[in-house]
């Protein structure tokens, strides 16, 4: 049935266009003031319809998107955001029409909120907090207000407010942000779901308690009351409240939310219900506005292209003489000499995974037909045509009937066998015309995290495979196995190290494997960035001793050889020559291997460790060729095994897979998009150029990509009951919106939703193509946004910015007159004069407190830049008060994230000389977005004191001396995430110490982030679930602290961090008084 589905979908899409009239997924509906217009969002513009129905009028046309209208209170005009400058911006037109203007011009996203008057937008976007703040910098955008006709944006808020409303007495509705979740999950009770506020003055108030997702707050006519979304009945549906909690529920729809409030001054409401747009007035039955649309935005169904770049997954034919590769999902052979490329495969679904026959007149691929990854092959039919570039007629057909996921083909040797993997795990063998399939390694064996980080390679004699291995849980330390491929269960773990194996590659004959391992690298702390080494491990003794031999030794060994020796090494040598010219499938002899002591015949083969890509070793053994990254990109290294001399051949060639041809002269290799001719002798460079015909199909490529996300999650769903939910009824429930959607943006959004209601952590779907390509500077100054006279004031030089680095006169109050000598007049937008200038200079005129003028050049930094020292000054901020009230007695240390880096630095302050002595420790882990380091830190902080270190009666240090062993705490907040709630929860699992701050929500879930065939959309699949011993998940579980404390929003405004003094207060009760 699913089969089915999916080859609808994919032919259905000569359709849309006559679905008009009843179009489906119209966004972000929003009722003019007077109640009688609607706009909206459609395939990417923005059309307004009569409140009534009908035929709705197109206002923008633009190819960018443009979504997100709000309606001026007069309703003459409409703010949107649009992406024509390639970030998002808020742009302005008239109701009625026209031509927009660009009201914002940050490089950053910026996205309309309301009218605060019919001159002036609010708007949402992350620029820099206020000094006075404890706010943390990038996770919590800031609102401002820009008048219509655009200017320099003036801070209206300094807490975030993701949706707002403002009654005639200025008080403010609005929704909250409490810390990192998917915009779009659903069916959530827990700590980080939304809340509404109420803003009066300058005081906060809290006006739902639900604890689940409360949303989008309008105020109803009265101005004493609201109207807002809630999921209090499952599903989110429209209630009124009054500001002392009397509730009534307007709406009772089922299954999918209620989305995009919005109120008309007479009371009317308009919404936005499963992809189309309801109006209701409070009393009365929802009506669904009929909404016909003649325009012509629908988009192209077939796009042609020639592609010269974006290959990966590269194949050298037999004969050398041709290259097979991947680009964008389909299977091409290219001429090596020539530009000549062929195209195999012409489907909107993706195939990868290529191998040749060892004739070169068959290559295999698997491919995502039907919803189902097979086993394909395509076959140069006329006998006389040698090669794929230039075959006539190529015939396909699918070798693999099964109903299971099988993946991953390869050749063997002889060409008599095809190895795969299937159902992602299971190790299978069959014949090359895909029959007698047999299993010769049990998926229990291997765990496929991400697909392709398990690999598999045949021997030279067909008969056996190394294999990824696991063993019984040994996920986190991998092995490589040596497996029958006969199927008759034999396996054995070669390496059993305890450390990480893998990249398995038979050398020399079969008489060695060539592997990486991290056992002697940089050992990382958390799961990111073990530095790694090639080895050579041995199953003949007489080949390890060989490779053993030094220069003298190996050409005295030629030199004694026999008369018969000599004959077999020629005949050798001409029988490789005649391969090259005229492939075929190898035979050889059976392989022998002594197993015994093979891991006493480990060789390490690179001198340094270093985060290593692909390996190759030349056909004697005497040199290694080695990708590895020392200083940012992928360099091309080799050694020669017999002197020992390690050389950089080349730099920044790509991280792709590398291969030898035949001769061991060329290196071919995949990098950046592209394939390149390395020859190592003369260290010269070739590119391979391709000319790619690529047929683009976006509607039936999204439909193909809706259906891979959709099995993924099937197939991959860390609970394999998926929640409960049901999952094909879901699938109905979505696909249907996918003939109506023209952009990525919105495809995104819908797989967003759809996924949201697997009520769980890491679902969300990400599209990286909105992104300016002139970034705008920033100077790492905060500025008075009280100043209202020409220029820009200073109110804080940040530390460590570009200005504070160099000595001059800059200092709080003085004011910038010009940027490269345009001078700045009051309100005036400054962020164009810093457009295109990161890294580069700029000259400021300053004027000083007394009035003297001076020019000062710096160079402009990236917001990324700026956050890291906004990150920093938060921290010292936090680290000061802590000494300040408690007199020196505790340490305090910030966990940023859950990686290598983070436990360094907390490692590298808790255990220096001015933290090690002192009585307790706060460890803050506030805002931590996850990673991978809770082992790590609960060691750490978990030290028991047992010995001294005591030369001659004096104290020197004691054990353990890595540990911390005095009291500590852990401060949480909402905005943990990932492993920032694992950490804390293993911590109060060991009772190492108590939790303080706000509650954590359950999101202890080990997450892959797949970016899709088309490589700007990125989709979390939460996959392997973290289970306690009493067998709960910590998905969904929710974290409670020992002590409860919040920082309201007064308290991040005026910097008043309640939760870090508390837990001050609490660790000095631990400790005591000062002896």
């Amino acid at each position: 049935m699913n089969k089915l589905v999916l080859t609808t979908l994919l032919t259905a899409y000569g359709f849309a266009a006559q679905a008009q009239d009843n179009p489906l997924w119209m966004r972000h509906p929003a009722i003019s003031p007077d109640g009688k217009t609607i706009a909206f969002s459609y395939r990417g513009d923005i059309f307004t319809v009569s409140s009534n129905g009908g035929t709705a009028k197109q206002i923008t046309s633009n190819a960018a998107f443009d979504s997100y209208p709000v309606w001026s209170p007069d309703g003459k005009n409409i703010a949107f955001a649009s992406s024509r400058e390639g970030s998002i911006d808020v742009w302005v037109m008239s109701a009625d029409g026209g031509i927009p203007r660009r009201v914002t011009t940050h490089s950053g996203n910026e996205y309309p909120l309301r009218w605060k008057d019919n001159s002036t937008i609010l708007f949402k976007t992350s620029m820099m907090p206020t000094t006075k703040s404890i706010i943390f910098a990038g996770s919590f955008p800031q609102i401002y207000s820009v008048g219509m006709d655009g200017g320099r944006p003036k801070l209206y808020s300094e807490v975030t407010m993701d949706a707002l409303d403002i009654n005639a007495s200025g008080d403010v509705l609005y929704m909250d942000r409490k810390g990192y979740e998917d915009e779009w999950r659903k069916h959530h009770r827990s700590p980080i779901t939304r809340d509404i506020w109420l803003k009066s003055g300058e005081k906060f108030k809290k006006l739902t308690t639900f604890d689940g997702e409360d949303r989008d707050p309008v105020w109803a006519a009265d101005g004493k009351s609201f109207y807002y979304l809630s999921e209090q009945n499952g599903t989110l549906n429209i209630y009124r409240r009054s500001l002392d909690g009397k509730e009534t529920r307007i709406t009772n729809h089922e299954k999918n939310p209620v989305r995009f409030l919005s109120a008309a001054a007479d009371g009317t409401l308009c919404y936005g219900y499963d992809g189309e747009i309801y109006t209701v007035r409070e009393g009365a039955q929802p009506q669904k506005t009929a909404i016909k649309i003649v325009a012509d935005n629908e988009g192209k169904e077939l796009i042609r292209q020639i592609k010269n770049s974006g290959a990966y997954n590269i194949k050298l034919s037999p004969n050398g003489k041709e290259i097979g590769f991947v680009l964008h999902g389909d299977v091409y052979v290219t001429s090596i000499e020539y530009r000549t490329t062929k195209q195999i495969t012409n489907t909107p679904e993706q195939e990868r995974d290529i191998d040749f026959a060892p004739d070169g007149r068959t290559i295999i691929y698997d491919s995502e037909r039907n919803g189902l990854w097979q086993i394909y092959a395509t076959t140069i039919k006329n006998k006389d045509e040698k090669q794929f570039a230039y075959a006539t007629e190529l015939v396909e057909e699918r070798l693999t009937q099964s109903d299971q996921t099988s993946f991953h083909p390869k050749f063997s040797p002889n060409g008599k066998q095809i190895a795969f993997w299937e159902n992602r795990g299971t190790l299978r063998v069959m014949d090359a015309k895909g029959k007698n399939v047999k299993t010769v390694m049990d998926g229990k064996f291997v765990y496929s995290y991400s697909d392709g980080d398990i690999d598999y390679s045949w021997s030279p004699d067909s008969k056996w495979l190394l294999s990824s291995y696991i063993g019984v849980g040994g996920w986190n330390n991998s092995d490589i196995a040596l497996v029958n491929a006969s199927g008759n269960g034999e396996i054995h773990n070669l390496t059993e190290s305890g450390y990480n194996e893998g990249d398995a590659k038979w050398v020399l004959g079969g008489k060695a494997m060539l592997f990486s391992s991290d056992r002697a690298g940089y050992r990382s702390h958390g799961s990111w960035g073990a530095e790694s080494d090639a080895y050579l491990m041995f199953f003949d003794l007489e080949a390890y001793e060989r490779f053993r031999m030094n220069k003298e030794e190996r050409a005295l060994a030629k030199e004694n050889m026999t008369n018969k020796e000599k004959k077999q090494e020629e005949k050798k040598e001409e029988k490789e020559k005649m391969d090259i010219e005229k492939p075929k499938a190898q035979e050889t002899e059976a392989l022998k291997f002594d197993l015994e002591n093979c891991r006493d015949r480990i060789v390490r083969l690179t001198v340094n460790s270093s985060f290593l890509g692909d390996a190759l070793l030349d056909k004697d053994g005497e040199n290694i060729y080695y990708k590895a990254s020392f200083e940012g990109g992928a360099d091309l290294w080799r050694r020669n095994l017999i002197t020992g001399h390690t050389e950089l051949l080349m730099k920044n060639l790509g991280g792709g897979e590398m291969v030898f041809d035949k001769t061991y002269q060329n290196i071919y290799l995949a990098g950046d998009g592209g394939i390149k001719k390395v020859t190592p002798s003369s260290r010269t460079v070739k590119n391979i150029d391709f000319e790619a015909p690529f047929n683009y199909q976006p509607y039936k490529e999204r439909a193909y990509m809706f259906d891979h996300v959709w099995r993924q999650v099937k197939d991959k769903f860390y609970d394999k009951n998926l929640h409960g939910v049901d999952w094909e009824g879901y699938r109905k429930t979505y696909e249907r919106f996918l003939p109506y959607i023209n952009n990525n943006s919105d495809f995104q959004e819908m797989l967003s939703e759809m996924r949201g209601e697997l009520n769980a952590s890491h679902t969300g779907a990400r599209y990286n193509g909105l992104w300016a390509s002139m970034q705008t500077a920033n100077l790492g100054l905060f500025f008075d946004d009280n100043y209202t006279g020409d220029g820009l004031k200073i109110e804080e030089v940040v530390k460590g910015s570009e200005i504070a680095c160099k000595q001059t006169d800059v200092k709080t109050g003085c004011i910038i007159e010009k940027i490269d000598g345009t001078e700045i007049k009051a309100g005036m937008d400054y962020f164009p004069l810093l457009d295109g200038k990161i890294g580069k200079t700029i000259r400021l005129t300053i004027r000083a407190k007394g009035g003297r003028t001076f020019d000062i050049t710096t160079k402009g930094m990236s917001m990324g830049k700026v956050n890291e020292l906004l990150y920093k000054r938060w921290v010292e901020h936090n680290r000061q008060l802590v000494d300040s009230l408690s007199g020196g007695r505790l340490a305090y240390v910030h966990v940023k994230a859950m990686n290598s880096e983070s436990f360094r630095t907390v490692y590298r302050e808790l255990l220096s000389d001015k933290n090690r002595n002192r009585e307790a420790v706060i460890v803050d882990e506030r805002h931590n977005g996850g990673g991978w380091l809770h082992d790590d830190l609960c060691t750490l902080l978990n030290g028991k004191e047992y010995q001294k270190f005591m030369p001659r009666g004096q104290y020197i240090g004691r054990d353990p001396f890595n540990k911390w062993v005095k009291p500590s705490c852990v401060l949480i907040c909402e905005d943990d995430y990932s492993n920032g709630h694992g950490f804390p929860l293993v911590y109060k699992t060991l009772g190492i110490g108590k939790l303080i701050g706000a509650p954590v929500a359950g999101t202890m879930t080990a997450v892959w982030w797949e970016t899709m065939i088309d490589r700007s959309i990125v989709f979390g699949i939460p996959q392997v679930g973290c289970m306690s011993l009493d067998g709960t998940y910590a998905e969904n579980t929710q974290l409670n602290p020992d002590i409860t404390v919040y920082n309201t929003p007064e308290d991040f405004i005026n910097g008043n961090d309640r939760q870090l003094k508390t837990a001050v207060d609490e660790m000095l009760k631990q400790i005591g008084e000062k002896k």
